[in-house]
C-alpha cells in the first residue's frame, strides 16, 4: 500500500474514531488500534494511537469539564502511575497477534466477570484499581476503554459525567502510553526507534491530532441528545462486536505465524 494511500486511510480512521469515542466515551480507540496495527509497525501504531487518542481524549475532557468526577480522576492516576513502574521494571513489549487477542478478550471479559467481583468507581478504592488495571492493559494492548467502562457502568454518574470522567483518565493512560514506548524505543531499541522515525511523519501526526479534535467536537451534539439508557446500551453492543473481530484477527495472525 503507497504512503499516501496509508496516509488517507489513517487520516479517514480518525476522524471517525473520535466521533464514535466522542458519543459512546469508548469504543473509537478500540477500532483505531485495530486500523493502526494493521497498517504500521507495533511501536509506530502505539505511539500514533496515543498520540491521536490523547488529544481526543483531552479535547473531550475540556468540554465536558464541568462534569469531571476528580475523586474518581485521582484514585485512577495514583493507580496508572504505579502501574507504570512496574511496567518500566520489566520494559514489556507483546506481538501483535498478541495485542490483537488482548485487544479482543477485553470486552468479553469486562462483561463476564462474576457478581461478587463487581466493580464500581464509587466505591473506595476501586479507582486506584482502575487506574492499575487499565493502564497496565493499556500498555500491552494499546487500548483499555473496554475495561474502563465496567467500572463506570454501575456507578451513579449520568452519561455527561460518564464520558468527562473516562476522557481524563483516558487522556492521562494514553500520556502514559506515549512516554512508556518512547522511552523504550530511545534508549533500549535503535530498531524500534528507526521503525517509529520510518513509519510516522509530523504531517501525518498533526493531521491525527486535528481530526481528533474535529471528530470529538461534531460528537458533542449527538451526545447531548442521546440518553443514558441508550448510551448504555449502545455502549455494550459497539466492544462486543468490535472484540468478536480482533479475536478473529489475532487468531488469524497467530495461525499464520505473523
Amino acid at each position: 500500500m503507497s504512503s499516501t494511500l496509508v496516509f488517507a486511510c489513517i487520516a479517514v480512521a480518525v476522524l471517525i474514531t473520535s466521533f464514535i469515542s466522542g458519543i459512546l466515551g469508548m469504543a473509537g480507540g478500540m477500532i483505531l488500534m485495530g486500523v493502526l496495527l494493521a497498517l504500521l509497525p507495533l511501536p509506530a501504531a502505539m505511539m500514533l494511537h496515543g498520540i491521536t487518542q490523547m488529544a481526543s481524549n483531552g479535547w473531550r475532557a475540556w468540554l465536558w469539564r464541568a462534569n469531571v468526577d476528580w475523586r474518581i480522576f485521582r484514585g485512577y492516576a495514583y493507580g496508572a502511575f504505579l502501574a507504570l513502574g512496574a511496567f518500566t521494571a520489566v520494559q514489556l513489549v507483546v506481538s501483535k497477534p498478541v495485542a490483537y487477542i488482548l485487544l479482543g478478550l477485553t470486552p468479553f471479559v469486562s462483561y463476564m466477570l462474576p457478581q461478587r467481583l463487581t466493580l464500581n468507581v464509587d466505591t473506595r478504592g476501586h479507582p486506584l484499581a482502575c487506574g492499575v488495571i487499565c493502564t497496565s492493559l493499556q500498555l500491552v494492548a494499546g487500548v483499555s476503554g473496554p475495561l474502563l467502562d465496567v467500572f463506570f457502568v454501575r456507578s451513579k454518574m449520568d452519561r455527561k459525567g460518564v464520558v468527562a470522567t473516562k476522557a481524563m483518565s483516558q487522556t492521562l493512560g494514553h500520556l502514559i502510553k506515549i512516554g512508556y514506548f518512547g522511552a523504550i524505543a530511545l534508549y533500549f531499541s535503535a530498531g524500534a526507534l528507526d521503525s517509529i522515525a520510518g513509519a510516522l511523519s509530523i504531517p501525518l501526526a498533526l493531521t491525527c491530532v486535528l481530526l481528533a479534535f474535529t471528530g470529538t467536537s461534531l460528537s458533542k451534539r449527538v451526545l447531548e441528545k442521546m440518553s443514558d439508557a441508550n448510551f448504555r446500551q449502545w455502549t455494550q453492543r459497539t466492544v462486543l462486536t468490535m472484540g468478536v473481530f480482533y479475536l478473529a484477527n489475532g487468531g488469524w495472525l497467530m495461525f499464520r505465524g505473523g
